[in-house]
């Protein structure tokens, strides 16, 4: 892990450089109650990018209050480039980190050189329950939102240890996330995009399910839709070297 201050506070990342020296900065925005972990090491360890895997602030090792809305978690990432020195990125997000991506695309083009967003979409509903519940009975809470998040076949290990990172993050924060999730739709501004964009999702993703990725890919234009088999919400720790593999594709074709 490396620590950088952003707006004077400490964002802690992972970084992996690519032996390429033409190669693309991608960054790495995790989703609502998550960390920098949530995305596999293959994936964090790609050799066709300078790889930058964030903890949002108030999530795992970053320091600082997380964000009551999805375009203030965006201005975040656009100010952790600048700290780093990158003119233009590609942002990669997961869930809440793929509105985050689509956010920044929209209020920033000049900044985002591509998309890739994996389990997301550009309405992001939460049910009343697990909102209430993150203030009310977090535990209980976090242990639904895991059933939910991992496929029928994910080992019961990797389901308990997502429970336990969850857990790591105060249910208040969780809360905010889910809240600025229930709030953000850029259903309407989609056409708006014009950056080169992936969408991927497994194809049992229970919480954002496939046709929320097939939308996007429908509405962005020039978009690639690639669906994963056997994988749920977690699909970039369930099949890590399918979706590490899926983003190196798309990066030698459409940004290279």
């Amino acid at each position: 892990m490396a620590l950088k201050l952003v707006s004077g506070q400490k964002a802690h990342y992972s970084f992996h450089r690519s032996t390429s020296p033409s190669a693309d900065h991608l960054l790495l925005v995790h989703g609502a109650g998550g960390n920098h972990q949530h995305w596999g090491a293959a994936v964090r360890r790609l050799a066709d990018a300078n790889t930058y895997a964030l903890d949002l602030p108030g999530h795992g090792r970053s320091a600082g209050a997380g964000r009551r809305s999805v375009s203030e978690y965006a201005t975040f990432v656009v100010q952790f480039m600048d700290a780093m020195g990158i003119e233009r990125g590609v942002v990669a997000g997961h869930s809440m980190g793929g509105a985050i991506a689509l956010s920044a695309a929209l209020d920033k083009p000049g900044r985002v050189a591509g998309l890739v967003l994996v389990g997301t979409g550009a309405r992001l509903r939460v049910l009343p329950t697990i909102l209430e519940g993150t203030l009310t009975d977090w535990p209980a809470t976090a242990q639904l939102v895991c059933q939910y998040a991992y496929s029928s076949k994910a080992p019961a290990a990797l389901v308990q240890l997502g429970q336990r990172q969850m857990l790591a993050v105060p249910g208040e924060t969780v809360h905010d996330d889910f809240a600025a999730c229930n709030d953000f739709d850029v259903t309407n501004r989609l056409g708006e995009i014009r950056c080169p964009t992936l969408v991927l999702c497994g194809t049992e993703d229970n919480l954002t399910p496939p046709k929320y990725s097939a939308f996007l890919a429908e509405q962005i234009h020039g978009a690639r839709l690639r669906l994963i088999e056997k994988a749920g919400h977690m699909v970039m720790i369930e099949k890590e070297r399918e979706v590490a593999e899926a983003i190196s594709e798309w990066l030698r074709q459409c940004l290279s």
